[in-house]
């Protein structure tokens, strides 16, 4: 079975190598105006409607435009300019399959949430700021703020790929795991929070984990009223989307000192403008949407993607399939 996959993603050499020799049978077609970015849209460009397979960010008019079309892959994990309820009946009623680079993911994501959550612990950046400053031996002080997260409550907003992995990351720390989620059944190591307790389960968290994605449902989320719920001194950690926190709320709550501190990885207009108070809120510690990243990902997401091809080809489920 001879496919045209097209592609409108930029790799560098070694994952395009990857690309070519594990799509080899299939005629390749790329895009005329490609991209790096696996949060922008790809440009609309008439090859996509010649294709059976799309790879990349194909833009949305195209894939509802092709009936020739039978799978996307996006090289992201999330799917929001797709998540439509439009959208998904059209592309539905065309039998298009969807599918994401969740697992490609869930790793980094899971470990750069870890790492947070650690350096929270240990108050490292206490540390790093009295030797870039003062540089005093706070030893005492130190010793008496730092904590273990064994015993403490981690309330997971989302249990998709980046959830259940921070999970197993957790499990030997002991913590006791909440998790909000769309399906009732859990794993057994994790309790399931329904729609009706989450005010309840952040009551109880000594760590709110947001890896929600965006969508109509979960725009404004972790709002003031559910900001305010949360337990005093408690931590928030954001590597899902800028756009489910109200970020004036938190940093009120920054501000007045309610929370512990926040860990963000996106806010809700990227870059973050230099000027923008939560650069300089207390205890808030901001990455430039990196928590994805690592060394050889473009690589890895193409390997994602010829593992859901050779599925494709058998007519076998789908990995990170969402549609």
């Amino acid at each position: 079975m001879k496919l045209t996959i097209f592609c409108d993603t930029t790799f560098p050499e070694e994952a395009l190598s990857a690309f070519s020799e594990g799509a080899a049978g299939h005629s390749l077609v790329f895009g005329a105006a490609r991209t790096s970015s696996n949060l922008a849209s790809g440009a609309p460009d008439p090859a996509l409607l010649t294709a059976d397979v799309a790879f990349g960010q194909p833009a949305v008019d195209g894939l509802l435009g092709s009936s020739r079309l039978r799978w996307a892959h996006l090289t992201s994990a999330g799917y929001t300019r797709y998540d439509v309820d439009a959208i998904r009946a059209a592309l539905t009623s065309k039998g298009v399959a969807l599918t994401t680079s969740s697992t490609v993911y869930a790793d980094p994501c899971a470990e750069h949430v870890l790492a947070m959550m650690l350096s929270m612990a240990r108050r490292l950046p206490e540390s790093l700021d009295a030797q870039r400053t003062t540089r005093a031996w706070e030893s005492v002080l130190r010793r008496e703020r730092s904590i273990l997260l064994r015993g403490q409550t981690v309330l997971l907003l989302g249990y998709g790929a980046i959830g259940r992995r921070l999970a197993e990351l957790l499990a030997p720390f002991e913590v006791r795991l909440l998790a909000v989620r769309r399906r009732a059944e859990g794993d057994p190591h994790v309790t399931v929070v329904h729609e009706g307790d989450i005010e309840r389960a952040l009551g109880e968290a000594d760590h709110v984990v947001n890896v929600l994605p965006e969508n109509m449902g979960t725009r404004g989320f972790l709002d003031r009223a559910r900001l305010a719920r949360m337990r005093e001194g408690a931590f928030v950690y954001n590597v899902g989307r800028g756009t489910t926190v109200d970020q004036s709320a938190l940093l009120e709550a920054l501000q007045s000192g309610r929370l512990g501190g926040a860990y963000l990885d996106v806010t809700e207009v990227e870059p973050l403008s230099a000027d923008h108070p939560l650069w300089s809120a207390p205890n808030c510690f901001i990455t430039p949407h990196a928590a994805g990243g690592r060394r050889g990902e473009h690589l890895a997401l193409v390997r994602h993607f010829l593992d859901n091809l050779r599925r494709f080809e058998r007519g076998e489920a789908l990995l990170d399939r969402v549609l």
